[in-house]
């Protein structure tokens, strides 16, 4: 059973609710995350952003093997170029959903791949904000 769920973003992420509107929309991560920590008061959420691939990998490495935890990975462009993500990912314990705020399959065609999507348990793509809700749905429902 899931205790503990940590929502990782990765880069430019951090820009939520200023970058793109008309794609991501006009909500910061920050205020969003405190909507989910009210929704899920029994839940301990734990979020991390980084625009740097190394620390995601090694927060993915200190996190991924703790027992009944589970994660929520919204990797950004990195989602689309990195073997070492994808690796980590596989790596790890955790039960890991992939996140993608727009729908990547109505953006340009390098969007299209995604190199985690085989090491994740499944992915919630083009719900904007809601789709980090459906993962801890998902982690929470044991699937």
């Amino acid at each position: 059973m899931i205790h503990s769920i940590h929502i990782i973003n990765g880069p430019n992420l951090n820009l939520l609710g200023r970058r793109e509107k008309e794609i991501y929309g006009s909500v910061s991560f920050e205020d969003y995350f405190q909507s989910l920590e009210g929704e899920y008061p029994k839940i301990k959420l734990h979020y991390f952003q980084s625009n740097h691939e190394g620390h995601l990998i090694d927060y993915l490495h200190q996190f991924g093997f703790e027992p009944n935890t589970g994660m929520i990975l919204n990797a950004g462009g990195l989602t689309h170029t990195s073997v070492s993500l994808r690796d980590a990912v596989a790596a790890i314990d955790t039960p890991t959903i992939e996140v993608h705020i727009s729908d990547i399959f109505k953006r340009e065609p390098f969007r299209w791949h995604s190199y985690l999507t085989d090491v994740c348990e499944t992915h919630f793509i083009g719900y904007g904000m809601v789709g980090y809700k459906k993962g801890v749905d998902y982690l929470l429902a044991g699937k």
